[in-house]
């Protein structure tokens, strides 16, 4: 039967045997328009009271987004945002651009995110984690860093941050709080929140939010400057507009969880030979860094020794900024990295992502579809593949003319487990 895969911006088709699982999330009826469930949220919000009532004329207002590596509908929400506060000037208003460690944005890749309008009328600035100049201490954690945040945000009067909730592979959700910490933080802090120990704890993991450690910190991070509203929303395969959450950080955060779980995360009755996965196609599969998410995703319900078959455009490359392809480099395999990576007196950015794809490749062999070259693929301990349908006949070779195999054509959008 024919499977099709996001990927990059056309996706892909491709050939699978009839038995083959295919994982998909909840198919649900999109909201007859948008815009006002939108609108409808800011003005009847959980735990707050509606936007508009609660931002002065005088205000000095930051709104806080994700990157162009996260595929939140900004282009939509920022303009619907601004048509919520006639009363605030636009020049009072500033967006940061919650970068965590990644890269800056273009003017262009803004329009693409925001729309050209956006970008024309109103402040854009790229947060920078490792410039202290740019940040604010506000004190110590609890888990032992001290906590800096994005000094723009910290002196404003009023801060709302926008986002989408998905399964997270390691802070159970993405969305709510993680906008800020580590969206906006500083990279002392940021190290810390991606820490050996934090990311191998069992339970971060997908779909846990309240034993999770990272939850735990990014929800403590946050009290020290709290946002004053929360504006998240759901997606489906299509990146379209499924459910909205505005209000209160911590409450409205929680009910879109709970939505999302019950759409996104689906049960298996078994682990599986070989799962073929994918990172969602574009943005988020524009690296092989984020690419590591598909890869996780497909862990949950492959076999000890089984193998991952990893289809990511990667664009963009690895990419070449930030740590990761460095660290990569540093050991010749997945087991040697992890050690490393666990000694208590290692500490680099980017290693997280390293650790994680470590993980994942001591669990089973991975395989990547993508455009990177074959040594790239080769330098993360990855196999490369140009031809899907033929590594699936090869691997019969060793598990059998019966190979079991799973398919999560959506990636990290949809996330299986097994009890």
């Amino acid at each position: 039967m024919e499977v099709f895969l996001a990927y990059g911006k056309n996706g892909l088709n491709i050939n699978v045997p009839e038995h083959t699982r295919v994982v998909e999330p909840t198919h649900l009826k999109l909201p007859e328009n948008d815009h006002e469930l939108v609108l409808d949220a800011l003005r009847n919000p959980k735990g707050t009271k509606p936007l508009r009532e609660m931002v002065k004329s005088t205000d000095r207002v930051v709104i806080v987004i994700s990157d162009i590596t996260r595929p939140t509908p900004n282009y939509k929400l920022i303009p619907w945002l601004l048509e919520e506060l006639p009363h605030v000037p636009v020049e009072n208003i500033t967006i940061i651009n919650g970068l965590g460690t990644h890269r800056d944005q273009t003017r262009e890749e803004f329009i693409e995110m925001l729309g050209e309008t956006v970008v024309d009328t109103v402040r854009l600035v790229n947060h920078h984690c490792h410039e202290k100049s740019e940040l604010s201490h506000l004190g110590t954690s609890s888990f032992g860093c001290e906590v800096y945040l994005n000094k723009e945000y910290v002196e404003a009067d009023f801060r709302i941050v926008t986002g989408f909730i998905e399964p997270h592979f390691f802070a159970g959700f993405s969305g709510g709080p993680k906008g800020i910490m580590p969206g906006i933080a500083g990279i002392e802090t940021i190290l810390t929140f991606h820490n050996a120990k934090m990311i191998g704890h069992p339970l971060a993991t997908w779909g846990e939010l309240d034993k999770n450690p990272l939850q735990e910190m990014t929800r403590e991070v946050n009290n020290f400057c709290k946002p004053d509203f929360l504006l998240n929303v759901a997606l489906n395969g299509e990146k379209e507009i499924t459910n909205v959450f505005a209000g209160e950080l911590v409450e409205a955060h929680a009910i879109g969880c709970a939505y999302v779980k019950e759409q996104a995360m689906v049960k298996c009755e078994k682990r599986y030979d070989v799962v073929i996965t994918t990172n969602a196609g574009y943005p988020l599969d524009q690296n092989l860094y984020q690419a590591v998410k598909g890869m996780d995703a497909a862990r949950m319900i492959v076999k000890q020794g089984g193998t991952i078959i990893c289809a990511a455009e990667c664009s963009e490359g690895m990419p070449e900024h930030g740590n990761f392809v460095k660290i990569l480099q540093m050991r010749n395999s997945p087991k040697e990295l992890l050690e490393m990576i666990n000694e208590p007196s290692f500490q680099m950015f980017d290693q997280w992502e390293a650790q994680r794809l470590a993980m994942i490749q001591e669990w089973a062999d991975v395989y990547l579809y993508s455009l990177l070259p074959e040594e790239s693929t080769r330098i993360a301990n990855l196999t490369p593949t140009r031809d899907i349908e033929q590594t699936l006949r090869e691997l019969t070779g060793k598990y059998g003319d019966n190979m079991s195999i799973a398919v999560l054509p959506l990636g990290p959008l949809t996330i299986p487990y097994v009890e």
